[in-house]
């Protein structure tokens, strides 16, 4: 699954997502210094991986990851090419939910292409950009359908009607992904378009590093702007200057210390990577054993068939069943082992529905 870094140039991205990554991505302070997409496999923080790890002692660990694209800097005029705006444009359709960075901090050494500091602005430039991009596919796509639809076909004539209603939103300037549409319809008409702004999205917050912990104004205009988005995106505060200087640190001990004198938790990089997960509506599954205990990545709503595909289609083609424990079971008794002996390890079939930190192991038959 691949999640985009987007924003106008100067915001922060390829800072951002050489924190994500710890690939070096030129970050200079000029627009389009990133023209091809940087792409960093990024591992998902999970303490449940360390804490199954430290009971079976694997000689491997392997955690969950996430793809993001550093995705080159944009302004107005991107859907008709300006800027690097064709390349943006097509490199963000290609992904499965977008990290939208915005510049929430003052500071004179850092030139902003519009002159001056307003979040609410830079997101409207980019939105306006994605609409208008999605418009024109929509508007081709509708040519079609009302040749269909004028032969009085029911099918074509629904999809007119939705693809109006569409257009008509996107002309008044709204993302698809706050357009209210019947679920059955959005996944036969609406999704199979791959339009932009459909795709879920979660706004990143830069802010300075007095802002880190409780935010700034800047913060609480785009909170504003969004509380009426009616998907209900993500928000995220996060100073990525400070999440540069953590990244510069050698030792796990030392990140503690540093986050601690600013009075912060964990470091945003990770808040971000799990927010990036959970956007892409994913959820972890785990596999434990002597070789390897391994996190393993599912949709949310997947069967244990689909979960077991993951790891190779023969397990999902010959499914027969799944031994399953809860991960608070396995802690709790420490060992698969004690688990069974307690009777709390479960048998499933083809209908059970993965849990979020399931332990999981497969009986198949190829």
């Amino acid at each position: 699954m691949k999640a985009g870094i987007v924003g106008l140039p100067n915001v922060g991205k390829s800072t951002l997502f050489n924190c994500l990554s710890n690939a070096k991505a030129q970050s200079a302070n000029f627009p389009f210094c990133t023209i091809e997409p940087n792409i960093g496999v990024v591992n998902v923080p999970d303490p449940r991986l360390d804490k199954l790890a430290e009971l079976v002692s694997p000689e491997k660990v392997i955690p969950a990851t996430v793809e993001i694209v550093d995705i080159a800097g944009l302004v107005k005029g991107a859907s008709k090419g300006e800027g690097l705006g064709n390349q943006f444009l097509a490199n963000i359709r290609e992904t499965d939910a977008i990290l939208h960075v915005l510049r929430c901090f003052d500071d004179d050494n850092i030139v902003h292409v519009d002159g001056s500091v307003d979040p609410l602005r830079d997101k409207e430039t980019i939105d306006i950009e994605l609409q208008l991009k999605d418009l024109e596919t929509v508007e081709k796509k509708l040519e079609k359908v009302t040749r269909a639809a004028r032969t009085g076909n029911k099918e074509a004539v629904k999809e007119k009607g939705l693809l109006d209603e569409l257009k008509t939103a996107l002309e008044a300037a709204q993302n698809v992904r706050s357009i209210e549409f019947k679920e059955t319809d959005r996944e036969e008409f609406i999704r199979p378009l791959q339009l932009i702004t459909d795709k879920p999205v979660l706004y990143v917050c830069n802010v300075d590093e007095q802002a880190a912990k409780a935010g700034n104004e800047y913060v609480e205009q785009v909170k504003a702007a969004i509380a009426a988005e009616q998907a209900g995106p993500g928000l995220l505060v996060l100073a990525v200057s400070i999440e540069a200087d953590i990244n510069e640190l050698d030792s796990f001990e030392e990140r503690q210390l540093f986050l601690e004198d600013l009075g912060l938790e964990e470091a945003g990089a990770a808040k971000l990577i799990r927010s990036a997960y959970n956007l892409l509506n994913q959820q972890t599954y785990f596999t434990a054993g002597e070789k390897e205990v391994r996190a393993w990545t599912v949709s949310i709503g997947a069967t244990a068939p689909q979960a077991a595909g993951v790891i190779h289609t023969d397990f999902e083609k010959g499914f027969i069943r799944a031994e399953v424990i809860g991960y608070a079971d396995y802690v709790a008794f420490g060992s698969e082992a004690k688990v069974k002996e307690a009777g709390k390890m479960r048998v499933e079939g083809k209908e059970y529905i993965v849990q979020d930190g399931d332990v999981m192991h497969f009986r198949f038959n190829v």
